[in-house]
């Protein structure tokens, strides 16, 4: 019984040595967790120029849902972003107002996690999850909502207006403050996993599988993109030494660089499909031609297999959202049109 317990007690402690060494070979190769201190945490996704209060941020939920700052009245932020699955649409490309496309067949990528980006948009345009808020309200295939009416649906709800003055006192009512508000609460939209408690320190929050895939990840080259808290949020070229696929699925081309955004892993196996113009529902498919296209590798069978077991400890926890009560329109409220 004593020598089992010995030998026990090396096999632990040897686990536990391999452990460190994976997580040393993470975060230099930059890969960061989640803080589980709220103090760090705050001060990672708070945008000074906004800062987060619970006033923004209960007003900010309301109007993600709202599906009046849509021209239908009937597609909210959350139609394309769903928060009850992944944070997307599941869908190959972006649908909007009378069941438009993206004309470039984009695909809604998950705003679970987004607050991690560094830019936001496939081509990165926007530079944070404020400016980007106004954007879908606006272009024609999503929401279609001329910015001036989406102002007079707000400004005709006293509530709203209420929730304004509280939240933004002295400041008035623009596509811009509904668009800081929308933004606040985005920025809670984290989902800290068991890959953050791993890096955190606690050695047997990944299975045996999950640590080899982690370290099959880091070694081939994926955490050259895929890194940071994100694990993606920054710009990229795609493809950058092979050939993508799926290429000829819509014009997307990236900015004016050749740079796309590198899409969050966070969460990978809930988002499906995957790539910009959302090609494959296949995590190991694609997982394979990001061998070729961005690291000129062919990855063998259990390489790929190896990655995919890791994504299951990306799944993360996602915060309770009780869907609000919205506040009554008057007569004053713009009406839907579906033209």
């Amino acid at each position: 019984m004593k020598r089992t317990v010995i030998v026990l007690n090396i096999f632990i402690g040897m686990s536990a040595i391999a452990s460190d060494a994976l997580i040393q070979k993470a975060k230099e190769a930059a890969l960061k967790p989640i803080p589980q201190e709220v103090s760090k945490l705050f001060k990672l996704i708070d945008n000074p120029k906004n800062p987060i209060t619970k006033q923004k941020v209960e007003l900010g939920k309301k109007l993600y849902f709202d599906p009046r700052l849509s021209k239908s009245g009937l597609i909210s932020c959350n139609t394309c972003h769903n928060l009850a699955i992944g944070g997307d649409d599941n869908v190959p490309v972006a649908t909007g107002h009378k069941w438009a496309h993206n004309p470039h067949h984009l695909n809604s990528p998950t705003v679970y996690n987004a607050v991690f980006n560094s830019r936001q948009f496939w081509d990165g345009r926007s530079p944070d999850l404020e400016d980007q808020a106004t954007g879908p309200i606006q272009a024609p295939v999503e929401m279609a909502m001329d910015k001036e009416k989406a102002v007079a649906v707000v400004k005709s709800i006293p509530e709203y207006k209420e929730a304004f003055a509280k939240a933004y006192p002295g400041e008035e009512i623009t596509i811009k403050t509904i668009g800081k508000a929308i933004g606040a609460f985005e920025r809670t939209l984290i989902t800290p996993s068991r890959y953050d408690a791993f890096l955190n320190g606690d050695s047997n929050a990944l299975s045996k599988a999950e640590k080899e895939g982690l370290k099959t990840f880091i070694e081939v080259g994926c955490a050259s993109c895929h890194n940071g808290v994100g694990l993606g949020g920054t710009m990229a070229p795609f493809p950058a030494v092979g050939k993508y696929k799926y290429a000829n699925i819509g014009d997307f081309k990236g900015d004016k660089n050749g740079m796309v955004k590198v899409p969050t892993l966070r969460n990978i196996l809930e988002t499906a499909p995957y790539f910009h113009n959302g090609a494959t529902y296949d995590i190991k498919e694609a997982i394979a031609i990001m061998g070729e296209a961005q690291l000129g590798k062919k990855l063998s069978r259990k390489q790929i297999d190896a990655i995919a077991t890791f994504f299951k400890a990306l799944t993360g926890k996602k915060p309770y959202i009780r869907y609000p009560m919205l506040p009554t329109e008057t007569a004053s409220t713009p009406k839907p049109n579906l033209d």
